[in-house]
């Protein structure tokens, strides 16, 4: 089963430009939006899908607070000096902690999220673009996610980015090992 969003809209269903078929009305201001309750959501492809609007809109405490408080996200294919793997909510915290200083995400063009035979786990496929902050130079990255859901929460979150896609400004041999990959993960 797969849920494909690639800006379709119907006339009658303003949708966010910014994630592929979201109900406008669905687009909270990130300082209206209730975490704890919004934590809550069941499926994990609306958790997903909320998680994107709370990135979009620079709320990385909204984010976070979507993570269980065990959860792990790994990157497969981290480049040299950035982290493979994050253990508990606080390590997530302080990796995406400087996130919206490292890169200015403005849109997920496009967003495909696959269901599996574990109702708790999807596989997500997107495009994020936006620009780089320091650099001002533009962001387009691809991704592929394997996300599990636990308790309406973030559980694991395995981030299949490809960091040979970064732009030649970008120097992660320049930066600390803890901000080394910040602003890579979506």
């Amino acid at each position: 089963m797969s849920e494909r969003r690639t800006g379709h809209t119907t006339p009658d269903t303003p949708t966010d430009p910014a994630v592929p078929g979201e109900p406008a009305e669905h687009a909270e201001p990130a300082e209206h939006a209730d975490h704890a309750e919004r934590a809550e959501l069941a499926d994990p492809a609306e958790l997903f899908r909320h998680g994107l609007r709370l990135l979009l809109g620079k709320d990385i405490d909204g984010w976070v607070a979507l993570w269980d408080e065990d959860g792990t996200m790994e990157f497969p294919f981290a480049p040299p000096r950035a982290p493979s793997r994050l253990d508990g909510r606080a390590e997530v915290a302080a990796y995406m902690r400087e996130y919206p200083d490292q890169v200015d995400l403005r849109a997920i063009p496009h967003l495909e999220i696959h269901r599996t035979q574990d109702p708790g786990t999807i596989v997500v496929e997107m495009r994020a673009t936006g620009r780089l902050v320091v650099t001002d130079s533009p962001y387009e990255m691809a991704y592929v996610a394997v996300v599990t859901v636990r308790n309406g929460r973030f559980h694991h979150y395995r981030d299949y980015w490809n960091p040979l896609g970064l732009p030649d400004s970008w120097h992660p041999e320049d930066a600390t090992d803890a901000t080394a990959a910040e602003g890579t993960a979506a």
